[in-house]
Formats: C-alpha cells, sequence, structure tokens
C-alpha cells in the first residue's frame, strides 16, 4: 500500500486537517444492507455517552463486516464485557474507526489474534499490531456481526474517531440514514437556580403541560416566575427505519430571540464523558428513569459540547417583564421540532421553598470527607461530588446506609469494613455487597488486608458484608462423559456462579489449554474444535471455575473425537 509512506506524516496533520474539512466521502457504510440505528451518537446512556452508531443486523449475527476505507488493524481488544470482539483500523488519513461487539474476525486476523490468545492463555486480551502486520484493503471484509460484550442484542457499533482518538459523529462522513421524521418531546421542566428565584410560587423544580400545535410544536401554559430559573427537556429522535429511542443532533434555546444555550452532538473526548451526569438531572433520572437534558451549565460542569451559550443558559426574569423562552430541537437530517413557553415576571414574597433536607453529614465537594462508626468507614476524595451536599448515612452493625442513588459520584470513594471478629477462614468467602431495590446483595470488588475489607464506587446506596459459601457450577452442554463427538463443531459448557460471580476460568485437554469464549449473558463457554489443538482420540477434559471470594469447581469429563 503507497500510503503506508506517508501515515506518519498524516497522522501528525490530520488534527489540523479536520480543523478545515471533514471528509464526508471517504469512509463506507460499513454493513452493505439497508441501515437502520439502534442507536445514535451522543446518546445518553448510564454515565457515558454513546461514542458511535449502532447500526442493526436484521435481527441476527453474522453479517458481513466490511473496513469503511483501506487502513491497517491497530488494535484488537477481547473482552468479556464492554465491546465484546473489537477491532480498530487506523487510516492514512489520520482517523481510526472501531467495529464492536463482532461474532469473529476475518481468517487473516482471527488467525493472528488467536496466536497471541494461546500464547497468553487468555481468552481476554488486547493487542496493537504494527503497521504491517495486517494491512486491510477498501471495502475488505473484515469480521462478522453478533452480541459479544455489552451488546443488548445483534448489532455493528461502529465509530469514526479523529487523530486524538476523540469519538465524531459518523453522520458528519456522509454515512447516510433515511430521516424524514421530527424529534420528539416527552417532557420540559423548569428549575429555579437562584436564591430567590420561584416559578408559579415555588422554587422547587416543575413540569410544564405542553400544548401540541397545528404546526407541530408545543406551547406550555404560561408560567409566573422572578430570578434566575433553567430549564430541561426530555427528548428523542427516531429514524424511518427503525422505532428505536434515539439521541437528537443538537438542541438550542433562547429568550425573546437571544441565545442562551446550544449542545451539538459532535465530538466528545472519554475523558468528559463521564459529566454526562452534569447534563443530566440524575435524581430524576434514577428515580423515573427518564433523562432530563439540562439546558444550563453549572460551574462544574466542564463538557465541551456547548457553545453559543449566554449567562450559562440561565435566564433572569425580571419582575412585571415578559418573555418567550423557545427551545428548538433537532436532528441530524434537520428535522426540527420547537417549544415555546411564554413567562410573565411576577415577584411574589411567600413562596414553596425547595425541599432541602439537612443532615450532620456535610460534604463540600471541594474538600475530602470522612465518617466512621460501628466499623464502618467512608472516605470521599476531593472533587467526588459535583455540587456540595447533605447525606443521609447510617451506620449500623455490617451494613450502611450511604444516602440514595440520587446524587451523581464522579470519582470512586471508599467504603471500608472491620472484619476483625471473623476467622481467618471465614474471611475467605467474605466479601462486601451492594444491595439492589430487593435487598439482594451484589458483589463489589472486594480488597483484603487483614482485619480491613474495602470497595471502591461510583454509586450511593446500601452496602453490607455478604458470605458465599457456595462453589460454581459447570455443566456440559453438548456432550457427555465418555462420548463421542466426532461430529461437533464445537464444545460447550454451562457456567454460573450464584452469588459472588464468576471471577475466573480454565480449561485443558490432556494437560494442554484449550481457548474457550465466555459469554457472560448465557453464561456459556464455547471451545471451537477448528482451532484444532485437540488431536488425539480419547481426551481428558478439565476446567477449573473459581468464583470472586475463591470458591473452585473443578469439572473433568472424557470425550472421543477421531
Amino acid at each position: 500500500m503507497k500510503w503506508i509512506y506517508a501515515v506518519v506524516f498524516l497522522v501528525f496533520s490530520a488534527p489540523v486537517f479536520s480543523q478545515f474539512q471533514i471528509p464526508e466521502d471517504y469512509f463506507e457504510d460499513p454493513l452493505k444492507v439497508p441501515l437502520a440505528l439502534a442507536g445514535t451518537f451522543g446518546e445518553l446512556r448510564s454515565n457515558h455517552f454513546h461514542s458511535g452508531l449502532d447500526l442493526k443486523t436484521q435481527q441476527r449475527e453474522g453479517l458481513p463486516v466490511h473496513a469503511s476505507a483501506e487502513g491497517f488493524v491497530s488494535r484488537i481488544n477481547i473482552s468479556h464485557y464492554g465491546y465484546g470482539k473489537a477491532l480498530y483500523i487506523e487510516h492514512p488519513n489520520g482517523y481510526t474507526t472501531v467495529y464492536a461487539h463482532l461474532k469473529n474476525f476475518s481468517p487473516k486476523i482471527e488467525e493472528f489474534i488467536k496466536q497471541q490468545q494461546y500464547a497468553k492463555e487468555s481468552y481476554e486480551i488486547e493487542v496493537f499490531p504494527s503497521a504491517t502486520e495486517l494491512q486491510i484493503e477498501r471495502d475488505e471484509i473484515i469480521a462478522s456481526s453478533g452480541n459479544t460484550g455489552g451488546s443488548g442484542g445483534p448489532h455493528l457499533h461502529f465509530e469514526i474517531r479523529d487523530g486524538q482518538q476523540r469519538p465524531m459523529n459518523p453522520l458528519m462522513f456522509g454515512i447516510e440514514i433515511k430521516d424524514s421524521r421530527a424529534p420528539i418531546v416527552n417532557s420540559v421542566f423548569v428549575y429555579p437556580a437562584g436564591e430567590e428565584a420561584h416559578v408559579n410560587g415555588s422554587a422547587q423544580r416543575q413540569r410544564l403541560r405542553l400544548i401540541p400545535q397545528n404546526d407541530g410544536s408545543y406551547k406550555a401554559d404560561q408560567i409566573e416566575a422572578c430570578g434566575i430559573i433553567g430549564f430541561g427537556i426530555s427528548t428523542i429522535d427516531q429514524q424511518d427505519a427503525a422505532p428505536n429511542h434515539n439521541g437528537v443532533y443538537r438542541i438550542e434555546a433562547n429568550a425573546n430571540g437571544e441565545k442562551l444555550f446550544q449542545a451539538n452532538f459532535e465530538k466528545f473526548s472519554f475523558a468528559e464523558t463521564r459529566y454526562l451526569n452534569q447534563l443530566i438531572d440524575y435524581g430524576y433520572y434514577t428515580q423515573n428513569r427518564s433523562r432530563i437534558k439540562k439546558l444550563f451549565v453549572e460551574p462544574s460542569n466542564p463538557l465541551s459540547i456547548y457553545s453559543d451559550l449566554s449567562n450559562d443558559g440561565f435566564l433572569n426574569v425580571k419582575d412585571s417583564l415578559s418573555y418567550t423562552y423557545t427551545v428548538k430541537v433537532t436532528d441530524f437530517a434537520g428535522n426540527e421540532r420547537v417549544v415555546k413557553i411564554p413567562i410573565e415576571g411576577k415577584l411574589r414574597n411567600e413562596i414553596t421553598p425547595k425541599d432541602d433536607k439537612t443532615t450532620q453529614y456535610f460534604v463540600q465537594a471541594n474538600e475530602a470527607a470522612h465518617f466512621e462508626d460501628k466499623g464502618i468507614d467512608v472516605f470521599i476524595p476531593k472533587n467526588s461530588l459535583y455540587q456540595d451536599a447533605y447525606l443521609d448515612v447510617v451506620f449500623e452493625d455490617e451494613k450502611l446506609k450511604l444516602h440514595e442513588d440520587i446524587i451523581p459520584i464522579h470519582t470512586n470513594i471508599t467504603i471500608g469494613f472491620d472484619v476483625s471478629k471473623y476467622s481467618e477462614e471465614d474471611r475467605k468467602q467474605l466479601f462486601i455487597a451492594s444491595l439492589n431495590k430487593s435487598g439482594n446483595p451484589n458483589y463489589s470488588t472486594t480488597y483484603k488486608d487483614g482485619d480491613r475489607f474495602t470497595t471502591k464506587t461510583r454509586t450511593f446506596g446500601d452496602y453490607t458484608l455478604a458470605s458465599d459459601t457456595k462453589p460454581p457450577s459447570v455443566t456440559p452442554v453438548n456432550f457427555r462423559d465418555g462420548q463421542w463427538i466426532s461430529n461437533n463443531k464445537d464444545l460447550k459448557v454451562k457456567i454460573s456462579d450464584e452469588l459472588s460471580g464468576i471471577d475466573s476460568y480454565r480449561a485443558t485437554v490432556n494437560g494442554k489449554f484449550i481457548l474457550m469464549e465466555y459469554e457472560y449473558k448465557q453464561n456459556l463457554l464455547t471451545h471451537d474444535f477448528a482451532d484444532d489443538v485437540i488431536t488425539d482420540t480419547e481426551n481428558e477434559l478439565k476446567i477449573e471455575v473459581t468464583d470472586n471470594v475463591g470458591n473452585t469447581t473443578i469439572f473433568e469429563s472424557t470425550f472421543y473425537r477421531k
């Protein structure tokens, strides 16, 4: 490939190039089927923005995945969770494309990565091939689509990243999706933000009633307000080919024609993505499962998606003045939905105050905090919280009620338990668990140091000590002990653990390591006989599975193959 000789120059010059022009005809659609989206770029997910397009694969796995442009495979990452099986291709113009949740790779890539996996004796692996090891032609089939990792169903996750590995909206590069439908507005909220601010006689957040208009826009009931206020909106987009509730492309707001706010879902960095919890009303989301995007920017919000901000998006309503606050939501195809909110400035002396609860546990966001009682301690580092907060904390015997999940945590806090009353033998099976809404324990990664166990978390809630004394279960799926399985293409085994969860597994045949793919959503281990590492007629299979507290099950079986 001639471009290889120029790749160094182009990679370093690409960031400058991309400031002036995005190549709209450089990247091709990686699936040669009519495109439909299960997810859009910048879509709001749990604690992060969606970094690409989720392309539907006709509700099945195994569709050919094509390279969008020539380049070389610069990274292969295989993990049980997250992206599952993922390929990264670096292109001569400095951009990188990413293909995730794959079922398998093309033969030359599969051969390359299998060698690495067997050398490491691990299914999970991350490698960075050189520019000459796995060169790729434009439109070359590089993989087949799948459902690996954290995928909720068969699809291809596709990204385009710039020279600094920042995800960019692939639709800006000419990937076309049919869309003639305007975004949908589900709800609009108003937030009294200033110290003396109020809306309709209250300092509390309020949902506004929206009235559909003949032109497709909405008009809210008139509100009476005074002081500094902000607004929030719940909105989605749907394209022509699919009913999925996807993210929008742009949100703008103005008051009496003056621009106050604009958010553009075009590019972000992974370093900032968790600040999504500052874009949304986090407490409303955890209680109602609806993400309200705030149309104002608070001091602790550094997101780069904003432009044309005036007064950080807030509106200062004056007594006796009238305003029309307008929100315009746009999808990438240019379809728009408009909401207009009439406001009358009216000062009131008596207002319903905010429902703020004070406790003895007060945390200043810019200072570290430490609480301790009954053998349990909590450490909250500086800047773990976005704003100062009163926390509802209750220390009980081996149980901690640490507020509730209505305040976002940006960086890990630490919870510690004194386990000195337990014997060394009992401690082996003891762990720290978070309690779900039903009160059932979920394993939280536990660090054991003598008499003190700790865990790190970014979620408020209830935590306790729990014990797991039961080892994992291992069950063969497509074979029996002593069976001839010459016609089998693979070897399948179910593994599961009722409490602390699977930590590790290892499989051998006749003492030699064999690769087994772990699909956690199905609790399934699979070995592909095409690996050609099992060559004997009589084979002794041994699988060792360990849970997160060290309980181990050893499964042994004999099978025969010709």
